[in-house]
């Protein structure tokens, strides 16, 4: 979605409101599951409906339940960044936002329009967008690139 999102609505998300995202998703997944695995390593059974105070997994089963609240959590500030930045986002400048998109819904606008190409485009090669948006590096690309066989094959015979 990160990635995404300002080709769908030509704006980007909150980066701040992401990394808030990323840390709560970072630390209530690994408080669930690396704790659920610990459990599993003391020998706690799977897919039991509850246990005995005596087994001593309370603690640890609780510590990843209050983990899989915060994963939940986390999906709060997602949502509102999907929200506030579709309605009031920073809008994209460029084609490419990030400047280095390789296919043809890279050579668009963001976002694209109805039919997206008024014609259909034609490709000259493995990365037609990236052709589109730097034509000097693909020329210079070609030379090293022809450059460099004739390095090899003379490398070859000698």
């Amino acid at each position: 979605i990160y990635f995404w999102f300002p080709k769908f609505t030509g704006r980007f998300l909150d980066e701040k409101l992401g990394k808030v995202h990323f840390w709560l998703t970072f630390i209530g997944f690994h408080t669930t599951f690396l704790v659920q695995h610990w459990l599993g390593a003391q020998g706690m059974p799977r897919r039991y409906g509850d246990y005995l105070p005596t087994d001593g997994f309370t603690t640890l089963n609780t510590i990843s339940t209050i983990g899989a609240f915060i994963l939940g959590a986390s999906m709060i500030p997602f949502v509102w960044n999907m929200y506030h930045s579709y309605r009031y986002g920073e809008p994209t400048v460029a084609d490419d936002p990030w400047g280095f998109g390789n296919s043809l819904e890279w050579a668009t606008s963001s976002p694209p329009p109805r039919h997206n190409f008024t014609s259909i485009p034609r490709i000259r090669s493995e990365r037609p967008a990236w052709d589109a948006h730097y034509p000097d590096q693909v020329e210079r690309a070609r030379r090293e690139a022809h450059g460099e066989r004739k390095h090899r094959r003379a490398l070859a015979q000698g």
